[in-house]
């Protein structure tokens, strides 16, 4: 049985009648909800997180972890422990950051079905939930201008409002946002992007990103290999304040 949810409803004082009518759905579907197992679709969990006052992960824990790609769980697992987040970008907005349709454009190229992607697009932004904790993780992005610069989407809508998002994300004290203009010459952020987490014991892991599939380093001389490369990348951006700036100049591009 989901505990969870039941104590959540009953703290909220709702039935399933009364949830299932605001959510949309028949009060059967919400008794099969509280059944061990069963989930309700992306949509309708965020409704009923709305409506109880509780996050999705609160409700249901295992969500992100059954529907991110296999090799990606143990990833979601150390960025949600991690206290500090160091991220480099050449092609994408981090995952972090992301807009709902940003997130939605970028996986509509992959070969998956609509169900597919509703589950992953709402496993990334349900991830984004460490950076409304009450103690978030620090979180440092690096991205190439090309990100702010490449249409994603049928029109400019998508991006003008994802980099409205960045701004806005920007501007958290916990979060830092740099850029590496256009007119860098090449620099060591062109051999592709990876994160890197600091652990609350201090200890570091990385996550590398590959065609198929990413991998995560632990080996302490490749984790300093990385550390190295991020100095010299961070080097390179622009400070705090001029790359918001540019953000925001890129969202004003785009119409």
């Amino acid at each position: 049985m989901n505990h969870l949810l039941i104590a959540a409803m009953s703290e909220a004082g709702e039935t399933a009648e009364s949830l299932a009518g605001q959510v949309g759905v028949d009060p059967k579907t919400v008794q099969r909800w509280v059944s061990p197992g069963r989930t309700p679709r992306p949509r309708q969990r965020a409704e009923a997180s709305e409506i109880l006052g509780r996050s999705v992960e609160d409700l249901w824990p295992d969500v992100l972890k059954r529907r991110a790609p296999v090799w990606f769980r143990r990833w979601v697992e150390i960025e949600r422990e991690a206290v500090a987040l160091r991220w480099f970008e050449l092609a994408w907005v981090p995952g972090l950051l992301q807009t709902e349709a940003y997130a939605r454009a970028t996986l509509a190229m992959e070969s998956l079905t609509p169900d597919e992607i509703d589950e992953r697009v709402d496993a990334r932004l349900q991830r984004q939930a460490i950076l409304h904790r009450a103690r978030p993780p620090l979180v440092v992005a690096v991205l190439d201008e090309a990100v702010l610069r490449r249409r994603v989407g049928a029109d400019g809508t998508v991006m003008r409002e994802q980099c409205e998002h960045l701004a806005a994300c920007a501007a958290l004290p916990h979060v830092q946002v740099h850029v590496v203009p256009t007119g860098t010459p090449m620099y060591l952020g062109l051999g592709g992007p990876f994160t890197m987490a600091e652990m609350p014991d201090g200890g570091q892991l990385a996550h590398v990103d590959g065609q198929v599939r990413a991998q995560i380093i632990d080996d302490a001389a490749e984790i300093a290999t990385l550390g190295r490369r991020w100095a010299r990348i961070v080097g390179e951006a622009l400070p705090r304040a001029l790359s918001l700036d540019l953000i925001r100049k890129a969202a004003a591009s785009w119409t």
